[in-house]
């Protein structure tokens, strides 16, 4: 399943793009399995060594360090691939950009300045980041996102769609907070809005609103909403702080942003939540699974891999923070910390997708999650 604003794709550019799927899963999963090796034999010699020594040793090998600027090549192939691709259409998809009797709305600041930990460095490896914007009717940056997305995930978070994380989230809501019924909902950090349109589409008398940094996606975002039949507000903002009325939704989630973050606006954020709800309203954060003290070794050395050379440098800290701790300290007094059993097709009927057990990227998610 697609939708008519996913950049379309020629043959030959439909085979690279594969192609270079496939040359990620080959370096991630076949020749990683080598490096695992490697790894756990340097662990093995290295008796009680800290940590940061293994990693040490581990980047004194030769074949480890090839590893890494392949897989760091991947991810450069993969957005050189679809930006070409983006590129030669771009003018069609800034036509099918122009909605003429729209259902939602975007808002655009043209004097916004993203947060330093947005603008200082391309998140992903992919030019631009979330943030650039060559102002107008540009829609570049939420083409590149949405269909690089799709290859970035291998087809694993809902195909072209790329939405199970927001059904998923849809899930966890009506599983641990079945009562809620919300009439207004916000999703920070929303991108092209994948997620936001998967949680609208279940809720569909809901006054739904997307969050995020770049002009440039958001256009791409409300575009994506509109084609797909959905009523979304999207507004360039900060999820720190943000112009909305005190007490103003009854769910305020995001998917996938934190790790994107940094500590002290993980904090913000949290606190922006609870300024936000209404009283008896939900808090939900979906991110990906994996805990420190849960990923042993390789999990952590993989994990290395996305805070050094990917450009995601709050992905160690995610991983490490104390997010019960982190959501008492904004003012939820009982927050639920587990993980979602993945939900292509959510139900209000489901039981049991939620436990305090990972079942591993994909098929689960980290579920951060509170009533105020």
């Amino acid at each position: 399943m697609s939708h008519p604003m996913m950049p379309e794709t020629t043959h030959d550019e439909h085979v690279e793009q594969l192609f270079v799927r496939d040359f990620k899963v080959f370096l991630g999963e076949g020749i990683g399995e080598q490096m695992r090796g490697i790894a756990e034999g340097i662990a093995d010699g290295a008796g009680e060594a800290p940590m940061r020594d293994v990693r040490r040793q581990l980047m004194d090998n030769e074949v480890f360090r090839s590893w890494i600027s392949y897989r760091r090549l991947s991810q450069e192939m993969m957005w050189d691939a679809v930006g070409r691709s983006i590129d030669r259409q771009i003018d069609d998809l800034q036509e099918r950009a122009r909605i003429a009797e729209p259902k939602g709305s975007v808002r655009i600041d043209p004097d916004f300045a993203p947060p330093p930990y947005i603008a200082a460095l391309d998140v992903h490896l992919m030019p631009g980041g979330y943030h650039h914007d060559r102002g107008e009717d540009d829609v570049r940056q939420g083409a590149l996102i949405d269909r690089g997305g799709a290859v970035y995930m291998l087809g694993r978070n809902g195909g072209l769609m790329n939405d199970v994380r927001g059904h998923t989230t849809v899930q966890h809501l009506w599983e641990v907070y079945p009562e809620i019924e919300p009439r207004r909902i916000l999703d920070l950090g929303c991108a092209v809005g994948a997620s936001t349109v998967a949680v609208a589409s279940h809720f569909p008398d809901a006054e739904v609103y997307g969050v995020d940094v770049g002009g440039a996606m958001l256009r791409y975002a409300h575009a994506r909403a509109e084609h797909l039949g959905e009523r979304v507000h999207f507004v360039q903002d900060d999820a720190e702080h943000m112009a909305f009325e005190d007490e103003s939704f009854d769910v305020v989630y995001s998917c996938v942003l934190l790790h994107e973050t940094s500590n002290n606006a993980s904090r913000a954020i949290f606190r922006e939540c609870h300024r936000l709800l209404r009283p008896g309203g939900v808090m939900i954060h979906t991110e990906v699974p994996g805990r420190t003290d849960e990923l042993g070794l390789w999990g952590n050395i993989q994990g290395d891999f996305e805070a050094l050379y990917n450009n995601e440098p709050f992905w160690r800290g995610m991983q490490n923070m104390d997010f019960a701790a982190v959501a008492r300290e904004a003012g939820f007094a009982d927050p639920t910390i587990g993980y979602q059993l993945a939900a292509p097709n959510p139900s209000r009927d489901a039981v049991g997708g939620f436990s305090d057990q990972s079942s591993g990227p994909f098929r689960s998610w980290f579920m951060i999650s509170a009533r105020k």
